[in-house]
């Protein structure tokens, strides 16, 4: 083939195909398939005559980002420049312009949601971090509810204080975390009291007082449950016990429960997450003991059936020496 194309501007190309025994469509085709296209010539597209000037643009351009019409989508500047016997182009041509200067986006002026900072908070002792909040406990009529405000203790998860109200009010906020502080002989600076964002934990009088008794305050980032984890694991001890109610009679009957279930839950309950150790040992001290008692009873029981030990001597686990709510990504922490 290569041979019958080199031959064919001497012979021509019937010629030199015979002589060769080549067909005339083969070489046409394989000229075809090898031929390089010329470069495309791109002509310059003419404005057809219809189209705005420079200085109409320009003009288009600048009432669009009048400040009355700047918030406005180009439909309501079209609209209202009709109603003002103005009419300068259509609202494509508009979007085209707008498009032009890279501004076709939100026009209107919207509210900028703030960017909120992942609370990180550690406890290495009690009536260091405290956490608090409000759940609601059904009465004994349909949309009838009671609120329990409870103050928990991350470190040692000890109830510092709760109350049962009729209804939630910042005042009886403020008197609860006022008595739990004294209760505790909380000193200024020493305290850090952690809440979501409900209004009466956001609300001014808790934070004079707050401010008075030199505690600091942290809230809670908005809908994420996570930032107030000891308050939400608290209520559900609560309220998935066996005796809970499924409603109560009056806010005596709520209050007579509450108060069964926070000695309870102080004095007797051992917590997973205090190494099966009470709120009550941990917040006043009385740990160590009880993990001193329970190793001596571990060492009698090795020593009389070591066999029944295959890997190690039995130990009684202390509490965690720091309790984190967010701890960063690289703490290693003993919550």
């Amino acid at each position: 083939m290569s041979s019958a194309e080199k031959y064919c501007g001497e012979l021509g190309v019937a010629t030199a195909c015979r002589a060769f025994g080549v067909p005339r469509a083969s070489l046409y085709r394989r000229r075809k398939r090898h031929a390089v296209p010329p470069p495309p010539v791109h002509k310059p597209r003419k404005s057809p005559p219809r189209a705005l000037s420079s200085s109409q643009r320009q003009k288009v351009l600048q009432v669009l980002c009048e400040d009355r019409f700047v918030d406005l989508a180009p439909r309501q500047v079209f609209a209202a420049l009709l109603d003002e016997r103005k009419y300068y182009c259509s609202v494509r041509t508009m979007y085209r312009i707008l498009s032009a200067k890279e501004q076709v986006r939100e026009r209107r002026n919207q509210r900028r949601h703030p960017k909120y900072t992942k609370p990180e908070l550690l406890a290495t002792r009690p009536n260091e971090v405290w956490s608090w909040d409000i759940t609601k406990l059904k009465g004994p009529a349909k949309w009838t509810y009671y609120d329990l405000y409870v103050i928990l203790d991350i470190f040692s998860r000890y109830v510092v204080g709760w109350m049962v109200a009729e209804r939630e009010a910042s005042a009886l906020a403020q008197k609860l975390i006022q008595d739990s502080c004294t209760k505790q002989d909380i000193r200024p600076n020493q305290l850090t009291l952690h809440a979501d964002r409900g209004s009466s934990m956001r609300s001014k009088p808790v934070a004079l007082l707050l401010s008075d008794l030199g505690v600091t305050k942290t809230h809670s980032r908005p809908h994420v449950s996570n930032d107030n984890p000891f308050s939400e694991a608290q209520f559900k001890t609560l309220k998935y016990r066996p005796d809970f109610p499924e409603r109560f009679g009056s806010p005596q009957h709520a209050r007579s429960h509450a108060k069964d279930f926070f000695d309870w839950h102080n004095n007797d309950h051992y917590h997973t997450g205090l190494n099966l150790l009470t709120p009550a040992d941990v917040h006043y001290g009385q740990d160590k003991q009880v993990v001193e008692q329970r190793q001596r009873v571990l060492n009698i029981a090795y020593a009389q059936h070591p066999e029944r030990f295959v890997n190690n001597p039995p130990v009684a686990k202390s509490r965690p020496e720091a309790v984190w709510i967010n701890p960063p990504k690289d703490t290693n922490n003993g919550a």
